[in-house]
Protein backbone atom coordinates (compact mmCIF):
# COMPACT_ATOMS: atom_id res chain seq x y z
CA UNK A 1 0.00 0.00 0.00
CA UNK A 2 1.51 3.32 -1.07
CA UNK A 3 1.67 6.00 1.59
CA UNK A 4 0.23 8.68 -0.69
CA UNK A 5 -3.00 6.64 -1.12
CA UNK A 6 -3.67 6.33 2.60
CA UNK A 7 -6.59 8.28 4.00
CA UNK A 8 -6.30 10.15 7.29
CA UNK A 9 -8.59 8.70 9.94
CA UNK A 10 -8.00 11.55 12.37
CA UNK A 11 -5.79 12.50 15.26
CA UNK A 12 -5.69 10.74 18.62
CA UNK A 13 -3.94 11.29 21.93
CA UNK A 14 -2.57 8.09 23.47
CA UNK A 15 -1.75 8.00 27.18
CA UNK A 16 0.73 5.28 28.22
CA UNK A 17 0.86 4.00 31.80
CA UNK A 18 4.42 3.95 33.14
CA UNK A 19 4.68 0.16 32.86
CA UNK A 20 4.03 0.35 29.08
CA UNK A 21 6.29 3.21 27.90
CA UNK A 22 9.24 0.92 27.16
CA UNK A 23 7.24 -1.47 24.93
CA UNK A 24 7.17 -1.24 21.10
CA UNK A 25 3.39 -1.01 21.12
CA UNK A 26 2.89 1.59 18.38
CA UNK A 27 5.04 -0.39 15.94
CA UNK A 28 2.43 -3.14 16.02
CA UNK A 29 -0.16 -0.80 14.51
CA UNK A 30 1.68 -1.09 11.21
CA UNK A 31 2.70 -4.75 11.39
CA UNK A 32 -0.56 -6.19 12.79
CA UNK A 33 -3.20 -3.86 11.36
CA UNK A 34 -1.57 -2.09 8.41
CA UNK A 35 -2.18 1.28 10.08
CA UNK A 36 0.36 3.97 9.31
CA UNK A 37 0.85 6.87 11.68
CA UNK A 38 2.39 10.29 11.81
CA UNK A 39 3.76 11.20 15.24
CA UNK A 40 2.73 14.81 15.84
CA UNK A 41 3.92 15.05 19.43
CA UNK A 42 5.44 12.63 21.92
CA UNK A 43 6.50 12.83 25.54
CA UNK A 44 7.80 9.43 26.58
CA UNK A 45 9.98 9.18 29.67
CA UNK A 46 11.15 5.80 31.02
CA UNK A 47 9.42 4.76 34.23
CA UNK A 48 6.92 7.64 33.92
CA UNK A 49 3.63 8.09 32.11
CA UNK A 50 3.86 8.82 28.39
CA UNK A 51 1.79 10.70 25.85
CA UNK A 52 1.69 10.62 22.04
CA UNK A 53 -0.39 12.56 19.56
CA UNK A 54 -0.77 10.56 16.34
CA UNK A 55 -2.46 11.10 13.03
CA UNK A 56 -3.71 7.70 11.91
CA UNK A 57 -3.55 6.83 8.22
CA UNK A 58 -5.16 3.86 6.49
CA UNK A 59 -8.38 1.92 6.21
CA UNK A 60 -11.05 3.04 8.71
CA UNK A 61 -11.75 -0.51 9.93
CA UNK A 62 -8.04 -1.26 10.38
CA UNK A 63 -7.64 1.95 12.40
CA UNK A 64 -10.64 1.03 14.56
CA UNK A 65 -9.18 -2.43 15.24
CA UNK A 66 -5.75 -0.95 15.96
CA UNK A 67 -7.19 1.49 18.49
CA UNK A 68 -9.16 -1.33 20.14
CA UNK A 69 -5.88 -3.27 20.41
CA UNK A 70 -4.28 -0.31 22.19
CA UNK A 71 -7.22 0.00 24.58
CA UNK A 72 -7.02 -3.72 25.35
CA UNK A 73 -3.39 -3.19 26.36
CA UNK A 74 -4.47 -0.59 28.92
CA UNK A 75 -3.65 2.57 26.97
CA UNK A 76 -6.09 5.46 27.23
CA UNK A 77 -7.14 6.87 23.84
CA UNK A 78 -8.67 10.31 23.25
CA UNK A 79 -9.94 11.32 19.84
CA UNK A 80 -9.16 14.88 18.84
CA UNK A 81 -12.46 16.07 17.44
CA UNK A 82 -11.74 19.75 17.60
CA UNK A 83 -9.46 22.00 15.60
CA UNK A 84 -7.67 25.27 16.20
CA UNK A 85 -8.38 27.99 13.68
CA UNK A 86 -7.19 31.56 13.34
CA UNK A 87 -9.42 34.59 12.84
CA UNK A 88 -7.24 36.51 10.39
CA UNK A 89 -8.86 39.89 11.12
CA UNK A 90 -7.87 39.64 14.81
CA UNK A 91 -4.25 38.60 14.27
CA UNK A 92 -1.74 41.44 14.73
CA UNK A 93 1.24 39.17 13.90
CA UNK A 94 2.82 39.88 17.27
CA UNK A 95 4.36 36.38 17.44
CA UNK A 96 3.33 35.60 21.05
CA UNK A 97 1.80 32.30 19.94
CA UNK A 98 4.99 31.07 18.25
CA UNK A 99 6.89 30.71 21.52
CA UNK A 100 4.36 28.20 22.89
CA UNK A 101 3.74 26.17 19.70
CA UNK A 102 5.95 23.11 20.11
CA UNK A 103 4.40 21.41 17.06
CA UNK A 104 5.63 24.13 14.70
CA UNK A 105 2.15 24.95 13.41
CA UNK A 106 2.85 28.65 13.97
CA UNK A 107 5.89 30.35 12.48
CA UNK A 108 7.20 33.71 11.28
CA UNK A 109 7.38 34.25 7.54
CA UNK A 110 10.41 36.17 6.41
CA UNK A 111 10.90 38.91 5.24
CA UNK A 112 7.26 39.99 5.86
CA UNK A 113 7.46 39.00 9.58
CA UNK A 114 3.86 37.79 9.44
CA UNK A 115 2.71 34.86 11.56
CA UNK A 116 1.88 31.82 9.47
CA UNK A 117 -0.47 29.07 10.73
CA UNK A 118 -0.38 25.51 9.38
CA UNK A 119 -3.48 23.65 10.66
CA UNK A 120 -2.11 20.33 9.38
CA UNK A 121 0.79 20.55 11.87
CA UNK A 122 -1.43 21.59 14.80
CA UNK A 123 -1.76 19.00 17.59
CA UNK A 124 -4.53 20.97 19.34
CA UNK A 125 -2.53 21.43 22.56
CA UNK A 126 -4.40 24.75 23.04
CA UNK A 127 -1.31 26.65 24.24
CA UNK A 128 -1.77 29.31 21.56
CA UNK A 129 -5.28 30.09 22.81
CA UNK A 130 -4.02 31.62 26.03
CA UNK A 131 -0.83 33.06 24.53
CA UNK A 132 -2.64 35.12 21.88
CA UNK A 133 -3.40 38.58 23.31
CA UNK A 134 -6.00 39.36 20.62
CA UNK A 135 -7.69 35.93 20.84
CA UNK A 136 -7.15 35.33 17.14
CA UNK A 137 -6.61 31.61 17.79
CA UNK A 138 -9.89 29.83 18.55
CA UNK A 139 -11.05 26.28 19.26
CA UNK A 140 -13.58 24.84 16.80
CA UNK A 141 -15.68 21.76 17.68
Amino acid sequence: MAVNTLESQGKVVIHFPKEKVDKPIICYLTSKYGVMFNILKATITPEQEGLMVLELLGDAEACRQGLEYLRDLGLRIQSITQDITRIEQRCTHCGACIAVCQAGALSIERPSMEVSFSPARCVVCEQCLTACPTRAMVLQY
